[in-house]
């Protein structure tokens, strides 16, 4: 049989063997309290305070820039609710985000929103890209905070974050991103890129599950969400987590080390694997197509086709995929993603992400050419649409 061909790497990614061994003495020798003063937290400390340093000379920051979390959702929280206390007291009430974000952040300005906080959201283009022209009106003075991804999960789509950032800035507003998709697929310097907060985690690129940060920028002042102790300069207080920092840190920097290499190779793959199979179902739609896009990520919608039952004979055939964000696996409503760009819902309910990644090789992008054909012709019989 097979090898089975895994393309979900934009829902996790296995852990690399250089972040394993890099952890793995945390768990033995080098075990202590990093808030202990004997020698075995004073080398736990150590180790927190490099890993510290390495991410944050990733994302071009200052180490006191860098925050640890458990991880995306976290991070996206705090980033979020973080900063409202201190400017409602400045008069502003608004947050600002795009109705194609991941839910964590969905979520979260719903949750303020219960609160008093307004929302509004930004156009999106039919391209899956935000409209910044269209921002007119929807920021100004009285936004607290923006939150606007730099990758979509779903379709890949590269959003125009500067430019967003420029804008919110120029109005006094705090400006967030979350750069989960984005870390190792686009350039990230935040020296050049005028945002406050930045979201990453771990487990999206060769980390284990469990581990995220947030860049702060100086300045920057959030409450934390949680209480009990004095970590992270008060920020995320609760016992760090040194074996998942320093697997973070390892992690970051392979990404960084092979950025140009390997977003080379996945958009080469990427490629091969969109023009195979549009050639073969020319109805298929790729969403997305002619905007900006990381190299990872190709999702398409079948007519007459259903993600569910797709994504179940592609399982079968020794394929893993998803409908889009691995978080609404099993919900078979349409992606919120593809219906804010203008989507039809019964293309919506037949899309199908595939997200390369280090696994991924040439014959793993053959094999899925060649075997998707029939996986349609089957689903379409089935539903009778052939």
């Amino acid at each position: 049989m097979p090898q089975p061909v895994y393309l979900d790497h934009a829902a996790t990614t296995p852990v690399r063997r250089e972040v394993f061994e890099a952890m793995e003495p945390f768990y033995g020798p080098r075990f202590g309290n990093p808030s202990s003063v004997h020698r075995w937290g004073r080398e736990a400390r150590a180790a927190l305070d490099e890993a510290r340093e390495r991410v944050a000379r990733c994302l071009g920051a200052h180490a006191d820039e860098i925050c640890f979390t458990s991880g995306g959702t976290e991070s996206d929280n705090l980033a979020i609710l973080g900063p409202l206390r201190s400017q409602r007291e400045k008069g502003r009430s608004v947050i600002v985000t795009t109705p194609i974000e991941h839910k964590a952040v969905l979520a979260t300005v719903h949750h303020a929103a219960r609160d008093g906080v307004t929302e509004r959201l930004l156009e999106v283009k039919s391209t899956g890209v935000v409209d910044v022209a269209a921002s007119d009106g929807v920021i100004d003075d009285s936004v607290a905070v923006c939150t606007a991804m730099w990758v979509n999960n779903e379709v890949g789509t590269i959003q125009p974050v500067a430019e967003i950032a420029q804008r919110v800035k120029a109005h006094g507003g705090i400006m967030h991103t979350d750069a989960i998709q984005a870390f190792g697929k686009v350039e990230i310097d935040v020296g050049k890129l005028d945002v406050d907060l930045l979201t990453i985690s771990g487990h999206k690129i060769g980390a284990p599950k469990g581990i995220g940060a947030i860049y702060i920028r100086r300045g920057t002042h959030i409450d934390s969400m949680l209480h009990g102790g004095t970590q992270d300069r008060g920020r995320r207080p609760g016992t760090e987590n040194v074996a998942y920092a320093v697997a973070l840190a390892r992690a970051a920097e392979i990404v960084i080390e092979e950025h140009a290499q390997e977003c080379a190779r996945l958009e080469s793959l990427r490629d091969s694997l969109e023009q195979g199979l549009v050639a073969r179902i020319p109805d298929a739609v790729v969403h997305g197509r002619g905007a900006p896009r990381a190299p990872h990520i190709l999702n398409l919608s079948v007519p007459g086709t259903d993600s569910e039952s797709l994504l179940m004979a592609l399982d079968l055939a020794g394929v893993a995929a998803s409908a889009g964000s691995a978080c609404q696996s099993g919900n078979v409503t349409p992606s919120h993603v593809l219906i804010a760009m203008g989507v039809r819902p019964e293309l919506a309910v037949a899309a199908v992400r595939m997200s390369l990644g280090s696994l991924t090789t040439p014959e793993h992008i053959t094999r899925v050419v060649e075997l998707f054909p029939a996986l349609i012709a089957k689903a379409r019989r089935l539903s009778g649409a052939a």
